[in-house]
């Protein structure tokens, strides 16, 4: 009794380690994220591809309604899993962080800086007493001198870049097929591919194109763009085919 009473001290103050180090309330503000439907980012040759599975709870539920993957600025996106009440709050900030650079220097903020932006807002929530860390992680894509960059952003405000990577639910299942599957030579539309792909690995079937939100961001024009619904049909049919066949 008088261990668990010791445990519940700590698991109550974020402002506190346990003996052993660990801040059980980040801890728990990542099983948060594991709870949340699946995020897929991943960097190609043209550009960054961003990929959600929004899933609603409800045939009543207007599935536009359910935001996984948002616009920062105009060369940068971000996707997100977990509360989205608390990825919105962190897409504000990205938002007006951006715009603040592009007021203040006449120009765009890169992909890294506002990521570090995002990670610091967020590390000051794991060590102020009276709140509670964020219950979401981030996949912050964009270009940043020509280049395709992507970075993670962890409950803790740690920040990590990836060549591909997943957050949310079935994490391991997915961040496993990107990990059998990515190809640093992929274009966008290849990189589209893979990224639905790689959300339905856990499915026992491809998931439908209404249940999938994807944007990218290319090289070309270093612009954030939404892929329509019909372009996934298309895309979800050769997924489809590509199975049957084996």
């Amino acid at each position: 009794m008088q261990g668990q009473s010791q445990q519940q001290a700590y698991d109550r103050g974020i402002t506190i380690f346990s003996p052993d180090g660990r801040l059980y309330q980040v801890e728990y503000a990542r099983e948060a994220v594991k709870r949340g439907t699946a995020s897929v980012g991943l960097c190609t040759p043209d550009g960054v591809v961003l990929a959600a599975n929004r899933r609603v709870s409800s045939p009543l539920m207007e599935r536009s309604s359910v935001e996984k993957i948002h616009k920062a600025d105009d060369h940068v996106g971000i996707a997100s899993a977990g509360h989205v009440a608390d990825a919105r709050q962190l897409v504000d900030l990205a938002r007006r962080r951006a715009q603040g650079e592009q007021l203040r220097y006449g120009q765009q903020i890169g992909v890294e800086t506002l990521t570090r932006s995002i990670t610091d807002h967020i590390q000051e929530y794991t060590q102020t007493g009276g709140a509670r860390p964020f219950g979401v992680a981030l996949l912050v894509g964009g270009i940043e001198d020509g280049e395709p960059k992507l970075f993670e952003t962890d409950p803790s405000g740690t920040d990590y870049e990836w060549k591909a990577a997943a957050i949310g639910g079935d994490r391991d299942v997915i961040q496993g097929y990107l990990e059998d599957n990515y190809q640093s030579d992929l274009d966008v539309d290849g990189g589209i591919e893979l990224a639905v792909s790689a959300l339905s690995e856990p499915e026992e079937e491809v998931v439908a194109a209404e249940d999938v939100d994807v944007a990218t961001i290319t090289t070309d024009d270093e612009s954030f763009s939404s892929v329509a619904e019909d372009r996934l049909e298309s895309i979800v049919s050769e997924i489809d085919m590509e199975e049957s066949d084996e």
